[in-house]
């Protein structure tokens, strides 16, 4: 009924959760909230949200392709922000992996964040 998905292309679950959950005989994926860890390090990077949302949106990526779908897949994203006045840089590049038909999306103000983040996003896909 559930599929794990693990891959060594985003960070790595830094505490008792999975990466994504494939369910409904593989037809959706819900995805882990990602923070701006390098994969190949496990630190949190360094820069200002952009930069944050940027590596995010990567990790957020290849967890989806490691579960055999892509951005594109995505239904709807909810984004934690530790200050929603950095809202319109990080929103900037959200749009450059969302650029046409954008899934739904919730974001909200979060007292904090894993680590020190200042962003935070975790998604839904449905696989066709």
């Amino acid at each position: 009924m559930r599929e794990i998905t693990k891959t060594s292309n985003a960070p790595s679950a830094i505490g008792p959760y999975s990466q994504a959950v494939k369910i409904a005989a593989g037809k959706m994926i819900f995805t882990a909230g990602q923070i701006p860890l390098d994969p190949t390090t496990g630190r949190l990077i360094e820069g200002d949200i952009s930069a944050q949302t940027r590596r995010v949106l990567e990790n957020v990526k290849a967890i989806l392709t490691a579960s055999g779908a892509t951005l594109e897949n995505v239904v709807k994203a909810t984004v934690f922000m530790a200050d929603l006045g950095e809202f319109a840089a990080m929103n900037e590049v959200y749009g450059e992996y969302f650029p046409v038909n954008p899934p739904a999306r919730s974001t909200v103000e979060v007292k904090a964040l894993p680590r020190g983040a200042r962003v935070e996003i975790e998604t839904i896909a449905v696989l066709e």
